[in-house]
């Protein structure tokens, strides 16, 4: 009895329907995202090839993936030959003050759009959604005109001053404290707690999902920031990362292509991003799996 069992189901397990059908799909469905990782990835693949490469093999095989021979002469000229030290500590400087300061002042500010009653509430979250629409070109002009006013232009108050606050990180905020239930802040409320503490205590360490991407938008978006640079700054010692390398691309290091040495520069600037998105998205999604259970 248990041999003829045992047979139906194999016969069944074999000619089950569709199951032809399923592995193709699966099958033609990791085809179709390999081949789109693949293009995705061969740029970064040339850029990292081509920072190890001569002058000469970069110049004549600039589209082959692997160097011949291998040489570190890019890297060298890079530390050596350039201000990127110089770069590097302005870069970091400026993104971690902006980013710290975008996510503690856009917090206060969605927190108070969410939350807080008072007038002109309502105008005022309409004119921030009203200065994401704006193309950030047609505010080149007047910024450096209100930079030059003040005398802040050419400092390193022009490179962050006028880019601590961010609308959009403003309306992520907004939008994330106004699905807290209300319940928790009354409950906090009635133990005593202030407007100020209830949300530094309570409603802050809820927001994490927020706060994490808030930080990741942040970074990432001051990091790679070139156009504010170009307007706010002036001389080469307050150069950025970006403004830098877009120098170096200019050709002020005089004449030929030096893809070893402006490619090998694009990689060490994007090296702490690539490490700071992998770190922090790790817990953007434990955040949001926590956060759609809790919902």
């Amino acid at each position: 009895m248990s041999r003829r069992t045992g047979r139906r189901t194999a016969q069944a397990i074999t000619h089950r329907p569709g199951d032809g059908r399923s592995m193709v799909s699966t099958f033609t469905g990791y085809a179709v995202l390999v081949f789109f990782s693949l293009v995705f990835l061969y740029p970064f693949v040339i850029q990292i090839a081509n920072s190890l490469k001569t002058e000469a093999d970069a110049a004549a095989n600039p589209l082959s993936p692997i160097p011949s021979p291998l040489s570190l002469a890019g890297y060298e000229r890079v530390f050596f030959g350039t201000d990127l030290p110089l770069w590097l500590g302005n870069s970091i400087l400026v993104t971690v003050i902006v980013t710290v300061g975008r996510v503690f002042l856009d917090s206060l500010a969605g927190y108070a759009l969410a939350r807080l009653r008072f007038r002109g509430r309502r105008t005022m979250f309409a004119a921030i959604v009203a200065i994401i629409a704006v193309p950030g070109v047609v505010l080149f002009i007047p910024k450096f005109l209100v930079l030059n006013q003040l005398g802040l232009y050419n400092s390193y108050s022009a490179l962050i001053l006028p880019v601590i606050a961010d609308a959009a990180g403003v309306f992520i905020m907004k939008q994330f404290f106004e699905s807290i239930p209300v319940s928790v802040e009354e409950a906090a409320r009635i133990d005593g707690a202030g407007v100020f503490r209830t949300f530094w205590s309570v409603v802050l360490p809820m927001a994490r999902p927020a706060l994490i991407t808030l930080t990741i938008i942040s970074f990432q978006g001051t990091w790679n920031e070139f156009p504010h640079s170009l307007v706010s700054v002036q001389s080469p010692s307050l150069f950025t990362l970006p403004r830098g390398l877009a120098d170096l691309v200019s050709g002020s290091l005089g004449v030929g292509t030096q893809y070893p040495l402006k490619l090998g520069a694009a990689v060490l600037a994007t090296i702490p991003v690539a490490v700071i998105f992998v770190i922090f998205q790790r817990y953007f999604i434990r955040g949001a799996n926590e956060g759609a259970d809790k919902g």
